[in-house]
């Protein structure tokens, strides 16, 4: 690792990523060392556990050394990239800043972001960086060579060094044998300790023979005894995220997975839960649907029958605003929104997730289309901000696209109902008194019995329902 000691080089740190959220992969570098970078250029993509996002450079300046490989979990305030200012924009950093007797592989302090000068904001903020025990350790003593360090690795490997030339006995004795405790973070540990690995045999391709995640997995799967396949411990640092053995495959519980998994977990057993269903023609509203296809008004949106649901939805809660509130547990409160924040559940590669559009209430149907499209569209490129998942009040999922008729979804935390539809299908119904095939879904909505009793969230559901029956009620009810 090049040791930065020049007051020209400043370290850029992994920014705060709000909502108690401590931690944060990188996905992928789109820097290398010796690049040019200005102040506002987005040098890397990484992944919280809300979602992937782009992380801008607050400097001008020319890229000394990337801190971490693609894949490597990063705590928040540590450094993961150093850029050499120069006689750049930004002054170098006060002398008084580093404390006198630190190591020269000590990382520098670094000035927090700032705004990009090219009207990006910091795309990760919330509540102050979280004080990181992950500092790197300061090397102790001369460093050593890249042969005699290849040498140490190759007689861990095969037991015996290969033949070389006698070092200097100078330098024999500055190379120490090795760390008595292997070098990695606490997580790490715990995983090595879960999976039965003795980190003191497992080859590290961290920084500063840091052991990683991606090692751990990998001395699991060399432990198994499979077909002959290259090398594990030679694959690079960008390893895949799940690792098969002969009868099972593993896939590391992380980022956006990991937090909707705690966050499901949290809502089923703090939120009473109750589900009801009802099963609707939907036919007039499929042709509603055809025909807005066809206005002027919606020319290059995308029109569906998942905007006149979440239409319906929403004047269902001005029809019944007490449904749309949340739980305050520590005051003892109800606390009823007058306003829509309406989430859309979305399927990603990289889980679940729920952004949300704000102020829907106030749209008009046009931009409500407009909305909806942006927001998937977004969702499926992984490019939804964690600002887009915060404050949501009331949720749709639309489990239909999957071919699943309904559904008992479950609350996102802080809000109150879930309306999940199921696929519009054509059925045998009777209308005007004649069995007819008609175009059918069932609606299933989830509350909190808490603060919507039985009596209020059937008025809603059958509100939705009425409304898909009959979409003129969009203008009678509004």
């Amino acid at each position: 690792m090049t040791t930065m000691t020049e007051a020209s080089v400043r370290e850029f740190k992994m920014p705060d990523v709000g909502e108690g959220l401590t931690e944060a992969e990188i996905l992928k570098w789109y820097v290398q060392p010796g690049d040019t970078v200005t102040d506002g250029q987005v040098v890397c993509e990484v992944e919280t556990a809300k979602a992937a996002v782009e992380l801008p450079i607050p400097y001008d300046g020319v890229v000394r050394d990337l801190h971490f490989p693609e894949g490597t979990t990063v705590d928040v305030g540590t450094a993961i990239i150093s850029v050499d200012v120069g006689g750049g924009s930004a002054a170098p950093a006060p002398a008084a800043e580093q404390p006198a007797a630190e190591q020269p592989a000590a990382a520098a302090p670094a000035e927090e972001p700032k705004t990009a000068g090219s009207g990006r904001q910091p795309v990760l903020v919330g509540y102050g960086v979280a004080t990181s025990s992950t500092r790197r350790r300061p090397r102790k003593g001369p460093e050593v060579p890249v042969q005699q360090a290849s040498t140490a690795i190759q007689t861990e490997l095969n037991g015996h060094a290969p033949t070389a030339p006698a070092p200097a006995p100078a330098a024999a004795q500055a190379a120490p044998a090795g760390p008595d405790r292997p070098l990695a973070k606490p997580p790490v540990r715990k995983l090595a300790k879960d999976l039965g690995v003795d980190l003191t045999t497992v080859v590290p391709t961290g920084p500063d023979g840091i052991i990683t995640r991606e090692d751990v997995h990998a001395a699991v799967a060399a432990a198994v005894p499979v077909a002959p396949e290259p090398s594990v411990a030679s694959a690079p640092a960008t390893a895949p995220a799940s690792y098969d053995t002969a009868r099972e495959t593993r896939i590391p519980v992380k980022g956006v997975r990991k937090a909707t998994a705690a966050a499901m977990v949290g809502s089923a057993f703090t939120a009473p839960h109750v589900t009801e269903f009802v099963t609707v023609d939907v036919t007039r509203t499929m042709k509603l649907v055809e025909e807005l296809k066809a206005d002027k008004e919606f020319a290059g949106l995308r029109v569906n029958p998942l905007l006149l649901i979440a239409k319906a939805l929403l004047v269902a809660i001005r029809r019944n605003p007490d449904v749309n509130a949340s739980w305050d547990e520590a005051a003892q409160e109800i606390v009823v929104k007058h306003y829509v924040n309406l989430g859309i559940a979305a399927a990603t590669p990289r889980g679940l997730i729920v952004p949300n559009i704000k102020d829907a209430h106030a749209r008009t149907l046009p931009q409500l289309a407009e909305s909806l499209g942006e927001l998937v569209a977004t969702a499926r490129d992984g490019k939804t901000s964690p600002a887009a998942m915060q404050g949501g009040t009331v949720t749709i999922t639309n489990v239909g696209v999957f071919g699943v008729d309904t559904g008992t979804p479950i609350l996102n935390p802080g809000e109150s109902a879930i309306l999940a539809v199921g696929a519009i299908k054509p059925q045998p119904w009777v209308h005007k008194g004649k069995v007819k095939p008609r175009q059918v879904t069932t609606l299933a909505l989830s509350f909190d019995h808490r603060l919507v009793d039985g009596e209020l969230g059937s008025k809603v559901l059958a509100d939705v329902a009425a409304i898909l029956e009959q979409p003129k009620r969009l203008i009678t009810w509004a």
